[in-house]
């Protein structure tokens, strides 16, 4: 009882005393004398002090959203009372620190501390521009002795973050360039046309040897990491991947497991939309970073082979004029595309992949295929044991275990599919068809498709499987991909415009 007696008269006490200074003491003197107490506390404090507030002025402060979105990742774990959001195209959801809620963070073995203030805006009388109705900003502490390991280093590290999570969270797509009706890139804003990227495909799902995977996921990691390398070798940061083999080998899925791997957007080139290697640079310029170029099956959509000027046989007529005209229309050349992918132009932007398919690459000009420009040569050959394997627990759920190693099953599936020569999607056909049966009697069926295969072949002489149905999908793919009048004008115009190298 006496205690909250005294605390009673303490407080009387203080009130008297404060409304006494209020009566004898202005304002500006009871302003300055608490700055100046603000300062000196400030001096022998051991902490400093930086406010992020939400907006710089007018314009919205980059750092405020940077920082709220870098500090998620922790808030949804260490925080007590937390925001919730969810931005457009975005796949994730962003948590938030409530009003003066704290958060602890650790950068090089230092502490910093955060912590979210938001306090009520005074009522605005005009404003060209009106603000919020609250005043929103992070307040970042950090100990004196470790402001150099903080700034700038820590600031730069959360705007980095922050631009890879908001990245990866935001939806995937996949670009396409098509001339249309207007014709031409130069009538549109933007030559790209775009779809969301929904591709399922993994490295995991993907059918191919385990440690062939393992050697691409660790190249991919590598050039992800290796902008620090770039810069200090004087290297423009791309790569390139050229993937050829037979087709239904698992192309168009290893580039679409590449994207999902990096999370990178993918822009899918047509050359045969393109006229001119104008346009080619301009399509270049408006890719992004962070972003996979792919050329699928650039064998066939463009002679690209003939570097000198095509000779006419001696006892030709020459062509008349307007036969001349006709046949030269501007188009793209091998050098347009060897600067596209390797010139000054393929550096105006940074952390891309250039991916080129082919399922002849021996048709392909040998400038193409050099360093620097395909970095990486993957071969996507016929389903060999291992990618079988993925296959069966892709399509039959069979895991590793499930199934006798050494039983005639396995062993006659094993020496079957190296001889039967069958691509994945062929395997991925017949284990589709019996998806709903008992593992055991899919597999046996498999089994029995390999070896109907495998016997043709030997009567055919053990000859290579591309009479079945290789030559054939590469003819109508010319077909549709180089009409007969297009083919006639590009004979004519390839040595001439290809002389440049």
């Amino acid at each position: 009882m006496e205690f909250w007696t005294s605390l009673a008269s303490f407080m009387g006490v203080f009130a008297f005393c404060q409304s006494m200074l209020h009566a004898v003491l202005p304002p500006e003197i009871r302003f300055a004398a608490a700055t100046v107490l603000h300062r000196l506390f400030l001096c022998f404090s051991t902490y400093c002090y930086y406010d992020i507030t939400e907006t710089d002025g007018v314009s919205t402060n980059e750092l405020y959203h940077s920082v709220q979105l870098y500090l998620s990742r922790s808030a949804s774990v260490a925080a007590t009372r937390l925001s919730l959001s969810r931005g457009l195209n975005s796949s994730a959801f962003t948590f938030g620190l409530s009003s003066h809620d704290r958060l602890v963070d650790t950068f090089r073995g230092a502490t910093a501390t955060w912590e979210h203030v938001v306090t009520q805006r005074q009522a605005q009388t005009f404003s060209w521009r009106p603000l919020p109705e609250e005043k929103r900003s992070f307040t970042l502490r950090i100990k004196k002795k470790d402001k150099p390991l903080f700034v700038p280093a820590y600031l730069d590290h959360i705007m980095d973050t922050a631009t890879e999570l908001r990245r990866r969270s935001q939806e995937r797509l996949l670009y396409t360039n098509s001339r249309g009706s207007s014709g031409g890139i130069e009538s549109r804003g933007f030559p790209w046309e775009s779809v969301p990227f929904k591709h399922p495909s993994t490295f995991e799902t993907l059918a191919m040897d385990p440690e062939r995977k393992e050697l691409i996921m660790a190249d991919l990691r590598d050039f992800t990491e290796g902008k620090a390398f770039y810069e200090k070798t004087g290297r423009a940061w791309k790569r390139g991947y050229l993937l050829y083999g037979p087709p239904g080998t698992g192309k168009s899925s290893m580039i679409a497991a590449m994207a999902n791997f990096l999370g990178y957007d993918v822009y899918d080139l047509e050359l045969t939309e393109v006229s001119t290697n104008s346009e080619l640079r301009k399509l270049l310029m408006k890719t992004t970073s962070k972003s996979i170029i792919v050329i699928e099956d650039i064998d066939c959509s463009i002679n690209l082979t003939n570097r000198g000027p095509k000779k006419l046989p001696i006892d030709s007529p020459s062509p008349s004029p307007e036969d001349s005209n006709a046949a030269s229309p501007k188009t793209i050349t091998l050098s347009g595309l060897l600067n596209f992918t390797d010139g000054l132009w393929s550096c105006c932007g940074s952390e891309r992949i250039f991916v080129f398919t082919t399922n002849h690459v021996e048709k392909l000009d040998s400038a193409l295929l050099r360093s620097g420009r395909m970095d990486m040569h993957i071969l996507m050959g016929y389903c060999s044991f291992p990618a079988l394997k993925i296959l069966m627990k892709n399509y039959l759920g069979i895991e590793d275990g499930d199934l006798d190693e050494k039983s005639d099953l396995v062993t006659g599936l094993e020496a079957a599919i190296d001889e039967a020569e069958i691509t994945p999607a062929d395997v991925s056909e017949i284990l589709i068809k019996n998806r709903r049966r008992d593992k055991l009697a899919a597999s046996a069926e498999l089994l029995e498709t390999l070896k109907a295969r495998w016997e043709k072949r030997r009567k055919e002489g053990g000859k290579k499987s591309s009479g079945d149905g290789m030559e054939v999908e590469e003819e109508e793919k010319r077909a549709l991909d180089s009409p007969k009048e297009s083919g006639q004008a590009m004979e004519g115009r390839n040595g001439k415009d290809e002389g440049a190298l």
